[in-house]
């Protein structure tokens, strides 16, 4: 689940385990379906890759297109 903020709110930025347990899947999954680009792309800070909460949320509620068919959420 995303991490709560002091203030109630969500984590913009879901790690690869947050976005396995939305998708129900394995979080190797995550990074295959990532790699093929068949879901939005990851946010890399350094060494850590996490993907934006609300391109995941307009991906699922897409119908998990192909991310590379789905108009850029910004």
């Amino acid at each position: 689940m995303p991490t709560a903020l002091a203030d109630g709110q969500t984590a913009a930025l879901l790690t690869v385990r947050q976005v396995a347990e939305l998708l129900v899947c394995s979080p190797r999954h995550v990074y295959r379906l990532s790699d093929a680009g068949r879901m939005p792309r990851p946010v890399r800070l350094g060494g850590l890759i996490r993907w934006q909460k609300s391109e995941i949320d307009a991906w699922l509620a897409a119908g998990c297109p192909p991310a590379r068919s789905m108009p850029k959420v910004g």
